[in-house]
């Protein structure tokens, strides 16, 4: 799931998250693709804010186009207490993906 296939393009998420990492608003993220009808896989971040000001989405997608290639910007963006994982700590996809539901 670390592979999202948006739009005929191979996006890596783990590419992705480390780039939003780097966002002073951003503790933590995590990126995976939403089913959609278009573009096969369209990219969302789930992210865990590191203080009191938390950007628009509009700010965020800005922020992403300075840095990535238009495919690799998310479409969508949810703020989360924390990022659900496993038993050994690992963020687990499908329950992110869960959150978008």
């Amino acid at each position: 799931m670390d592979i999202i296939k948006s739009g005929g393009e191979k996006v890596s998420a783990l590419e992705i998250e480390e780039v939003f990492r780097t966002h002073p608003a951003v503790a933590d993220c995590a990126v995976v693709g939403l089913p959609d009808d278009e573009w096969g896989e369209r990219v969302a971040m789930a992210w865990v804010a590191d203080d009191a000001e938390r950007p628009t989405d509009a700010e965020f997608r800005s922020w992403g186009k300075e840095r990535l290639a238009p495919a690799k910007v998310p479409f969508r963006y949810l703020v989360v207490d924390t990022l659900p994982r496993n038993p050994m700590g690992k963020v687990t996809k499908v329950a992110v993906r869960e959150l978008f539901t």
